[in-house]
């Protein structure tokens, strides 16, 4: 049977008639018979498309008739499928039209803010049933790693300390005795106003033990480790990486993100109690540098202040800064398809949102010591 389109013309309104196969043996017959019956919609209002002649249709016809279709609305006429001698391949036509005017419907809806705002607000169950997802699926392969030690990648945890812990150490340290440097000089300035400097030691020793030294190097780990860590998983992912170590019969978050993420519990803590220490030696230069009081008196008061509660408050924190760090960044890792661009997206996303945990983990800790009274 020859694949043909039949137009009948009266006024402005014409209705056309495909006749024949139109599935893949016969695609280039039918985009030829398209072609030839476009030129004679013209001027028309109404374009009805007629089914009941199709003999057999599959992607392929449901494709052309669709891209049709798009093709005369878009020159202005109306455009209506006449499906009741033929439901099978109405709803096949129907299905490729809607998804060919997905994309751009969203992309329209994006541009505004409020588009945006609803975007995301609609992904944002999706999202939060992912990552809850995620982080059952990390408890369950820790549970499996304990039973199965082979099943993890053991061999990279050194250089992941050296990577996370022993390169990190010069920023982590430089931020941290900034920030002691600062509050020094804020206890300065502000107590030195009812001469009450001689508590400067112990507001350094508590701002920066409970709260400052844990966040500022979780804030620290995160865009260094954090992001390094995104990317390395996102490239692996994009180059099926990932995909190769499930053929092998590796379970990936078990070989890579366990390893990864014990070393973010190991390395943080560390990181942080250096840190500390930087902080108190920020605190006696700015104190040292700004009053009469001696550095012997300083580290005195200083190690007056430093009491149990305050020193394990900070430190109890570090272990679950660093696992939300190494869940966050694995997980976008992880989830990324696509390219190159894909990559960064994931990495700022990654970065972005580790920090944002690390400040809600860290508010939540700050809470209970305020109702356990600590």
């Amino acid at each position: 049977m020859d694949v043909v389109v039949r137009a009948d013309r009266d006024g402005d309104r014409a209705r056309l008639t495909p006749v024949g196969q139109f599935n893949l043996p016969h695609a280039v017959t039918a985009a030829h018979a398209i072609a030839n019956v476009e030129s004679a919609l013209a001027g028309c209002r109404l374009v009805e498309l007629d089914l009941r002649n199709i003999g057999d249709i599959d992607g392929t016809g449901a494709v052309q008739l669709a891209s049709l279709l798009d093709r005369v609305e878009a020159a202005g006429p109306s455009t209506q499928v006449l499906d009741e001698h033929n439901p099978k391949a109405a709803r096949l036509i129907a299905l490729y039209r809607r998804r060919r005017s997905a994309s751009p419907a969203v992309e329209r809806q994006q541009r505004t803010v409020l588009g945006r705002l609803g975007s995301m607000a609609h992904g944002f169950t999706g999202t939060l049933t992912r990552g809850l997802d995620f982080i059952g699926h990390d408890a369950v392969a820790v549970q499996r790693a304990v039973a199965a030690p082979r099943s993890v990648d053991w061999r990279a945890l050194p250089q992941l300390l050296q990577q996370i812990g022993a390169d990190g150490l010069p920023v982590a340290a430089a931020a941290n005795l900034l920030v002691g440097l600062i509050i020094g000089f804020l206890g300065v300035s502000q107590l030195g106003r009812f001469g009450a400097t001689v508590y400067v030691p112990e507001l350094v020793v508590v701002a920066h033990f409970r709260e400052l030294g844990p966040l500022v190097t979780a804030i620290v780990v995160a865009g260094r480790s954090g992001a390094g860590l995104a990317s390395e998983m996102a490239t692996m992912k994009v180059s099926e990486e990932i995909d190769a170590l499930r053929a092998m019969g590796f379970d990936p978050v078990r070989w890579l993100v366990v390893p990864r993420c014990l070393a973010l519990v190991l390395a943080v803590p560390v990181l942080t109690w250096i840190g500390d220490v930087l902080a108190l030696v920020g605190g006696l230069l700015a104190t040292t540098a700004l009053t009469d009081m001696s550095a012997r008196a300083y580290v005195m008061s200083t190690a007056n202040a430093i009491s149990g509660p305050v020193f394990l408050g900070g430190l109890a924190k570090t272990p679950f800064l660093a696992l939300a760090i190494g869940l966050i960044a694995c997980g976008q890792g992880l989830a990324t398809q696509g390219g190159a661009a894909e990559v960064g997206g994931r990495t700022t996303a990654a970065v972005v949102l580790s920090i944002f945990g690390v400040i809600l983990i860290s508010s939540l800790f700050t809470l209970l010591y305020a109702v356990m009274g600590i």
